[in-house]
């Protein structure tokens, strides 16, 4: 059994319970589904870059993902409708568990000057989306087989009904969450340089 999983069993529910009031532990929060997506612009002229790519992902998640194509055609992008232009994987129970596990105490503390993710990319409905600027970061991927740095995108849909529920939950689950006071001391330097 997953690691995550137990201490969400054994630690976050209780946390949730007492924060949130609920009074049953069905109405504790979880996870439902963790998504990696990933886009490929060049695989329109190199089929090749593609097939990397979902090796590299195939590696990260321990997952085979799903080619995605283009839904319709635009010129000025030469992009026709139907041709493959990324890949993404859907990752639930056990694998699910073990990925994010990977991804907070692994990857993230490998990404440079990392003082935290943002707490503000929740959709209003308690689910959280992360975008990577390379794959990189998970020492599963060797760098010198690596052809070119590629962002993804990991959502995070939760069973949480509202953006306070979902970063508790996430927060208890160990989601490396940038304080305010760095945000806000981040932003203050941003407005002083322009």
């Amino acid at each position: 059994m997953a690691r995550l999983k137990n201490k969400y069993q054994d630690e976050v529910i209780p946390a949730m319970m007492k924060e949130f009031g609920y009074r049953n532990v069905m109405q504790a929060p979880k996870l439902e589904k963790i998504t990696v997506n990933v886009g490929v612009g060049e695989a329109t002229q190199n089929i090749k870059a593609l097939d990397n790519t979902v090796a590299e992902i195939t590696i990260i998640t321990g997952q085979k993902p799903v080619v995605t194509r283009a839904k319709k055609a635009i010129a000025n992008f030469k992009l026709r409708e139907g041709v493959p232009i990324g890949c993404m994987v859907t990752l639930r129970g056990d694998r699910m568990y073990e990925f994010l596990d990977r991804l907070i105490h692994v990857a993230l503390p490998r990404v440079r000057d990392f003082k935290g993710i943002s707490d503000r990319a929740f959709d209003g409905r308690g689910n959280y989306s992360l975008g990577l600027r390379e794959q990189l970061i998970f020492p599963e991927i060797q760098s010198d087989k690596v052809e070119k740095p590629r962002g993804m995108t990991i959502s995070i849909t939760t069973t949480a009904k509202t953006d306070p529920e979902g970063r508790a939950l996430l927060r208890f689950m160990g989601m490396p969450f940038a304080s305010s006071s760095i945000r806000e001391n981040a932003i203050g330097q941003e407005v002083s340089a322009n």
